[in-house]
């Protein structure tokens, strides 16, 4: 799968490093925006204390 995506991708090999870095940047900015706020409430230790 990431082959394919890399192949897809276009400019020379610096270009497609570029674009790879950027979308994963892009990615886990989405994700810790967006994505795991969303999901919090429903996670099973987020009521843990420490007593």
């Amino acid at each position: 799968m990431y082959a394919w995506f890399y192949r897809h991708l276009p400019g020379p090999h610096w270009v497609r490093i570029l674009i790879c870095l950027g979308l994963f940047a892009l990615a886990v900015f989405v994700l810790f925006n967006w994505v795991f706020p969303l999901i919090a409430p429903y996670m099973p230790f987020n009521g843990a204390t420490v007593e």
